[in-house]
């Protein structure tokens, strides 16, 4: 579950951090988010709101003074989607925007092994290897070669391994 600890920077300041966790499920939008979250500090009569503790999504939408519009968009993704995103960022670009990861997403294979072969077999490549000559292919040092040549970038998250292309 997506949420964040908001407090103020008046109380944190006064040594208190005073505030509550908000699901962010419970809210429509952005704007509505922050309307709560001001209304949780209606003692104040301006609250600067700090957000001091997040979980449940990237760390590239947080900041303590800030929640990137983005999380919303990120928040719409089914369960698939926010693993890939979550992939890209952990492993290839920290900030970058989802229709970025998605379009670098290449699948999910076992070890760079399997991811070679398959992309080799995907594309027609293999086709081109008379089948008694496959054995003798090093998948390995082909999957080796084009994450070295920056051609894909292989990131382990969450127990899965996760392939994107770098270009």
């Amino acid at each position: 579950m997506a949420r964040i600890y908001v407090g103020t920077y008046a109380k944190y300041n006064a040594g208190s951090i005073k505030g509550a966790w908000l699901d962010l499920d419970d809210y429509a939008d952005r704007d509505a988010f922050m309307e709560a979250a001001k209304a949780l500090h209606a003692d104040e009569s301006d609250p600067e709101l700090m957000f001091q503790d997040f979980e449940g999504f990237p760390r590239a939408y947080y900041g303590e003074s800030h929640i990137k519009p983005e999380l919303w968009a990120w928040l719409e993704l089914d369960e698939s989607d926010c693993e890939i995103v979550e992939a890209y960022h952990a492993g290839v670009e920290e900030d970058a925007d989802i229709d970025r990861a998605r379009e670098a997403y290449m699948g999910t294979a076992e070890n760079e092994s399997d991811w070679a072969y398959e992309y080799l077999n995907d594309t027609g490549l293999l086709g081109d290897i008379p089948e008694w000559a496959r054995n003798y292919f090093d998948f390995e040092a082909y999957a080796r070669d084009a994450r070295l040549g920056g051609d894909v970038v292989f990131v382990r998250h969450n127990g899965e391994l996760f392939v994107f292309s770098n270009n």
